[in-house]
């Protein structure tokens, strides 16, 4: 049986986060504003696939919890951050750190738990840090909080879509090997 995210959807998630971390890291002196809005939109989006994904007839109910999770913590995010835009950088870094922190460990246990691409687990990994360090020090400003987030979302783009090429090549490699049975 797959149990396995659709491929599209990976890569999706993975452009998406690329798009966000070069828009953060590009006007790093972004308005606490647009930050949350480009944020609430991302947010939205992954939560949103995360959720479809969890509703897959495919998806073993593990994983169905998981993604489920995942994609409303996602969702919440995203809405609060459209809901109050105007947040100071410090309850926008503590939303943000949150997230990042939560989806890092959900995506730890699932690539453990499943023993998926070690990719997913470099990704939960990032997502981690990332999250420690913003919540470490919340109040380093807009500015720092923009740049780590975009590099964060840069490197889990890059990641996520190297473990969508990757998961692409070993299912064409098993339908190749299935035609030539």
């Amino acid at each position: 049986m797959e149990t396995r995210l659709p491929v599209w959807m990976l890569a999706l998630r993975g452009v998406l986060a690329i798009i966000f971390g070069v828009l953060a890291v590009a006007w790093p002196d972004v308005t606490v504003l647009a930050l949350a809005l480009l944020f609430g939109v991302y947010a939205l989006v992954d939560g949103v696939g995360l959720l479809i994904g969890a509703f897959r007839d495919s998806v073993e109910a593990g994983r169905r919890v998981l993604y489920a999770v995942a994609g409303v913590f996602g969702v919440v995010a995203g809405v609060l951050a459209f809901l109050w835009p105007g947040a100071t950088a410090l309850v926008l870094a503590i939303v943000v750190g949150a997230w990042a922190l939560v989806t890092g460990v959900l995506d730890i246990w699932v690539a453990v738990r499943t023993r998926a691409n070690w990719l997913l687990a470099v990704i939960g990994a990032a997502s981690v840090i990332a999250g420690v360090l913003i919540l470490v020090r919340p109040d380093i400003g807009a500015i720092a909080i923009a740049q780590v987030i975009g590099v964060y979302a840069i490197v889990a783009g890059a990641l996520m879509l190297a473990a969508a090429w990757t998961a692409h090549r070993e299912r064409g490699a098993v339908a190749g090997d299935a035609r030539h049975a």
